[in-house]
């Protein structure tokens, strides 16, 4: 379950407003399925020709280009690294529950015929509750742990442990004996122990059935390095090519912070690591025009081009839309800065892309294109951007995820037409974030399929399931990547199950520093984040080749 409303949001200590660019917007609409806009009478620049910086170049928008980074690295082996954990023979090894360990108040239970053995373990209702098997694994590799059992009163999700590790939560629904697959779990050869722990508890565990896993035959790290954009600059082609290249061989280290370069998360991890993450995440939030009317200054485009020019690194951006200033609350328990979360503002946007509301239409423009003017100062300075608007939208908690999937699927084809047909932003690479695939906008206007997981504390897990659900949304074969993460990825569990995520990229504020910006391990320790920064499958930032001169072809 993913845990987003946990995210430390800036309640914005504020400075004097700094003045926006003024862009006069006029936008009309008469439907919102297709009617003519009347465009801004002030327009991005119609030139779309890249940038190119000298060695004389000094000032970029306000940045200093002084200390570029000059040290790359050309001997990247990018050679394909073998698909791990195929298994030499079918394998089929049932451990009864009844037979295990119970803790707590579970005992056996004979009283719903139709299990495999002589009974199931049951309630899982006690905080103590638990049951443990053991097994002896005939060959290493990967193996779908199926857990068959039958869910008491409703939909369930209780926890496995494999080896004393949580693996993750299981869920059952059927009420009557069905399975429920825990899939591609890596296990060496020998004994192994397989721990049912309450979660939501109600079930009656029948057995633990371990098969080879299924996915291994469907595993392909094979993508088009085409973007959706025809026109795309050429920086932003050197950065596919080179994310093509890496996918299933490396996972890119990212990490958000709010203060570019500076920001204490990044600060943290340079103190363990000795070095920093490849993909700097950022925030167009404060450049929405209903904060800017409260005073909010954005920063996240200077960052940005500091991080690609002066550090040599990948930006990735995503946008915390605050709704337009209409539709804000702004009370005491839904102030004007919560206003990107669902319950802090009354937009329908159901009616708006149903035409119903031609006002909020032409107000969702005037902020699509409000952004535009952000997004083309990062172009005018070649900086290629990993675009990751519209996040999380099924999960229902932000605005533009408060609706149906045909509204949202509605709203992103706008701004994909309006941020590139009209505004001409060739330097985006698409990045479509959801974990439902009805929600999914289709090939033709996404590059990278992504999702956020928020798995707990200390959980270290591959998310495979997670990283394989989100393989099946493309008809194609789309990169795929974890945009934002509470807890780091074990490296090795990574690679050793498949789940071979493009980029990660932690959270700020909580998951990484404390409140006084100190070292936070609540969520992620130490010895994990200095495996993840040394691990040979994991690129940093001085790890990265020279990402302006890549390949083109």
């Amino acid at each position: 379950m993913i845990t987003n409303m946990k995210k430390t949001k800036r309640a914005a200590a504020l400075l004097t407003a700094a003045m926006m660019t003024a862009l006069t917007l006029s936008a009309c609409a008469n439907d919102a399925d297709g009617g003519e806009v009347t465009e801004p009478e002030e327009t991005t620049s119609s030139a779309v020709g890249e940038f190119v910086p000298t060695e004389d170049t000094k000032i970029l928008d306000g940045v200093s280009i002084v200390a570029k980074r000059t040290e790359f690295n050309d001997k990247l082996d990018l050679a394909d690294y073998p698909i791990s954990g195929k298994l030499s023979q079918e394998y089929s090894i049932t451990l009864e529950a009844e037979d295990g360990e119970f803790t707590g108040d579970t005992a056996t239970n004979t009283e719903l015929p139709g299990f495999s053995g002589t009974g199931t373990a049951y309630p899982f209702d006690g905080g103590e509750d638990s049951v443990t098997v053991t097994g002896t694994i005939p060959e290493s590799g990967l193996y779908d742990i199926n857990l068959r059992s039958v869910a008491v009163g409703g939909r369930k999700t209780n926890a496995l442990f494999v080896d004393g590790e949580k693996i993750g939560g299981f869920t059952q629904e059927a009420d009557e004996y069905s399975d429920s697959i825990v899939e591609s779990v890596f296990l060496t050869e020998g004994e192994h122990s397989f721990k049912v722990q309450k979660g939501e508890g109600g079930i009656l565990l029948d057995c633990i059935i371990l098969t080879n896993a299924a996915a291994v035959k469907d595993i392909s790290f094979d993508a088009s390095s085409a973007l959706v954009n025809p026109n795309a600059s050429s920086n932003t082609k050197r950065l596919m090519n080179f994310l093509c290249d890496v996918y299933g061989n490396y996972t890119l280290s990212g990490q958000y912070g709010d203060e570019g370069k500076d920001s204490p998360e990044l600060a943290r991890v340079n103190d363990l690591t000795g070095t920093y993450p490849a993909v700097l995440g950022l925030d167009l939030i404060e450049y929405t025009p209903s904060r800017v009317e409260f005073g909010s200054d954005g920063r996240a485009v200077e960052y940005a081009i500091d991080w690609y020019y002066n550090m040599g690194g990948i930006v990735q951006m995503c946008w915390h839309w605050n709704a337009p200033k209409k539709y804000l609350l702004n009370s005491s328990e839904q102030p004007w800065y919560s206003g990107f979360y669902k319950e802090a503002t009354t937009i329908d946007l159901d009616k708006i892309m149903a035409g119903e509301d031609s006002e909020g239409y032409d107000l969702l423009i005037s902020d699509i294109d409000a952004i535009a003017v952000q997004l083309t100062r990062l172009r005018d300075a070649g900086v290629p951007i990993l675009w990751r608007p519209l996040h999380e939208a099924s999960g229902g908690w932000f605005w533009w995820g408060d609706c149906s999937a045909e509204s949202y699927i509605k709203l992103w084809n706008l701004m994909y037409d309006r941020l590139t047909n009209f505004h001409n932003l060739n330097n985006l690479i698409w990045v479509w974030n959801g974990e439902n695939p009805d929600w999914y906008p289709g090939d033709e206007t996404v590059d990278i399929v992504s999702v956020d997981i928020y798995a707990g504390e200390k959980v270290y897990t591959s998310q495979f399931d997670r990283f394989y659900q989100a393989m099946q949304y493309s008809d194609s074969n789309k990169l795929v990547a974890l945009s934002e993460n509470g807890c780091l990825i074990d490296p090795d569990a990574a690679f050793n199950e498949n789940a071979r995520w493009l980029f990660t990229g932690v959270w700020n504020g909580e998951f990484v520093v404390n409140n006084v910006r100190r070292l936070n391990e609540q969520y992620n320790e130490k010895d994990m984040w200095k495996k993840v920064y040394t691990h040979d499958r994991v690129l940093t930032l001085d790890e990265l080749p020279n990402l302006r001169e890549y390949r083109l072809d």
